[in-house]
């Protein structure tokens, strides 16, 4: 079996946001590895309007040429790790507008998170996992979270410190979450493989 393809996307598009650095620091996790190919995902490079289509691409082709070309750039991944910024309790609107703008690419193929805030990004977490359960998506139970201090050590607002300031205590369940997501990934690899072959 082929190395499954992650997407790691990126769920702000602040100017100002702090989701470049867990990002990158673990996208470093996951090239260290070689059990997955990854690609990073910016929201910014897809300038996706609020969803306007008459339906779900589940049900009708999308209109929106820039929505066309998300769903066929998430198309290409077996599975999906995001970066999780947690707004009042929630996930950001545009990501949220992203994951609505798509169905059929998402279904059947695992998602995990690095999810921050005051209190780890848990709520948004949370909350990403519903919307992940309806797109038919697999969310797996591990997640890598900043929150707390440690927060306020990586972050612009406290002390900005490199994020390996907290490495020892995030690297442990970074790799539980990506050891989940490789696993679910072939797993629903194979499924879909066999789904395939029986409608050839």
């Amino acid at each position: 079996m082929t190395k499954p393809r992650i997407a790691l996307i990126i769920g702000s598009t602040r100017p100002t946001r702090f989701a470049d650095k867990p990002a990158e620091w673990l996208l470093k996790q996951i090239k260290a590895r070689n059990d997955m190919d990854v690609e990073v995902l910016d929201l910014r490079d897809y300038k996706l309007p609020f969803f306007d289509e008459m339906a779900s691409n589940a049900w009708m082709p999308s209109q929106n040429a820039e929505a066309v070309r998300w769903q066929k750039k998430l198309a290409e991944f077996d599975g999906y790790i995001f970066v999780v910024a947690e707004y009042n309790r929630s996930i950001t609107g545009a990501l949220k507008n992203a994951l609505d703008q798509a169905y059929v690419e998402w279904a059947h193929k695992p998602m995990g998170a690095i999810a921050y805030g005051s209190m780890g990004g848990t709520s948004a977490l949370q909350h990403l996992r519903a919307i992940a359960v309806e797109l038919q998506m697999v969310p797996v139970r591990n997640a890598a979270h900043i929150g707390g201090a440690d927060l306020w050590k990586v972050h612009p607002l406290g002390s900005n410190g490199p994020i390996e300031e907290i490495e020892a205590t995030l690297a442990p369940s970074a790799k539980a979450m990506l050891d989940d997501v490789v696993w679910w990934a072939k797993a629903t690899m194979a499924a879909r493989a066999t789904d395939a072959a029986k409608a050839a």
